[in-house]
C-alpha cells in the first residue's frame, strides 16, 4: 500500500507552491487506494509559530484535503532523534563540532579554496580530528557546538548506495559530496535531514513526494537510513510551481496565500486550477 505524506513547515502562511505538493502528494496517495498522512515539522523553535500550524489545518481542509489522525508534530517527539543520534554515536559516527559559520568561512578563505557540493562550500572537517580529550575540555568549558556526521567513515562502511526515484529511475547516492552535514544543534535536537529521515521511517511513509528542489538532499537521507537500519522509500520529486515571471512561489509572496486568496473571494476550484492540479 502507497503512503504518502505532506510536510509543511509553520514559519509562515502556506501558498500555491504548497497547495501544489500537498496535492500532488493527496492525489498519489487517492489514485493508488493508499494512505496520506500530515506532518508538522516545527523543530525551529526561532521561526515555527502554533498561529501557522493552526492556519495550515484549516487551509489544507479548505482545499478538499483529508488526512489520517493524529498529525505527527516534530516537536513531540524529540526523543525519538535522540535516540537516532544516541545509535549514530555508539557506531562512531558523530562528532561534536564547535566552529562558528565565521570559523568556517575564515578556514575555508585560509585554505584558498574548498571543495563545493550541491549546498555550497563543504564543511573542511575542522573539528573531526580533536581528541576525545579536546572535545571533553571544551564541552566542559561550555563551548556550544554541533554534531556533525563523519560522512567518510558512514560511507566507508555503507558502500554503494542507491535509491529509487519516479522520474529519475535508480539514483546512486553520493552523501560523500555534502561532506560532515550537522544533524542536530544546541537549539534544535534534530536537523531537517535526521529528523525527516526518522519520521518517513516511523510513520510507515512508502513513497515521498517533494519539490525538486529537495532532490538532492536525498543522497542524505540514504545514507541516513542505512546508517540507523531504516527502511527506504520511493521518492516522487515534482516540478516547483512557478509565477509568470518564472520565480518559485516563496512564503513572502502573501498575496498567493491560501487565506489571502480565499480572502478575496477565490473559489476551492479557481485555487486548486491556480495550483495546477485538476
Amino acid at each position: 500500500m502507497i503512503i504518502t505524506r505532506f510536510a509543511p513547515s509553520p514559519t509562515g502562511a502556506l501558498h500555491l507552491g504548497h497547495a501544489h505538493s500537498a496535492l500532488f502528494a493527496h492525489q498519489e496517495a487517492r489514485r493508488a487506494g493508499g494512505r496520506f498522512l500530515l506532518r508538522i515539522e516545527d523543530i525551529d523553535p526561532t521561526r515555527c509559530r502554533p498561529e501557522f500550524t493552526r492556519a495550515i489545518l484549516t487551509d489544507l481542509a479548505w482545499l478538499g484535503l483529508d488526512w489520517e489522525e493524529p498529525v505527527r508534530i516534530q516537536s513531540e517527539h524529540f526523543d525519538d532523534y535522540r535516540t537516532a543520534l544516541a545509535r549514530l554515536d555508539e557506531a562512531g559516527l558523530l562528532y561534536p563540532c564547535f566552529c562558528t559559520r565565521k570559523d568556517i568561512a575564515r578556514e575555508i578563505e585560509g585554505a584558498g579554496h574548498a571543495p563545493h557540493g550541491p549546498d555550497g562550500a563543504v564543511y573542511p572537517g575542522t573539528c573531526r580530528a580533536l581528541s576525545a580529550s579536546e572535545r571533553a575540555e571544551r564541552k566542559a568549558a561550555g563551548e556550544t557546538y554541533a554534531l556533525r556526521l563523519d560522512m567518510a567513515e558512514a560511507v566507508r562502511r555503507s558502500g554503494d548506495l542507491h535509491w529509487r526515484d519516479r522520474k529519475a529511475g535508480i539514483v546512486t547516492a553520493r552523501p560523500d559530496l555534502f561532506g560532515d552535514v550537522v544533524l542536530a544543534r544546541k537549539d534544535s535536537p534534530a536537523s531537517y535531514h535526521l529528523a525527516v529521515t526518522v519520521d518517513d521511517a516511523l510513520q510507515g511513509v512508502t513513497l515521498v513526494t517533494r519539490g525538486e528542489d529537495l532532490f538532492d538532499a536525498t543522497h542524505i537521507h540514504r545514507i541516513l537510513q542505512w546508517q540507523l537500519r531504516l527502511a527506504t522509500p520511493d521518492y516522487a520529486h515534482h516540478p516547483l510551481l512557478v509565477d509568470a515571471s518564472g520565480r518559485r512561489y516563496a512564503k513572502r509572496d502573501r498575496a498567493l496565500t491560501l487565506g489571502a486568496l480565499r480572502a478575496a473571494g477565490k473559489t476551492v476550484d479557481e485555487v486548486r486550477g491556480m495550483a495546477r492540479m485538476d
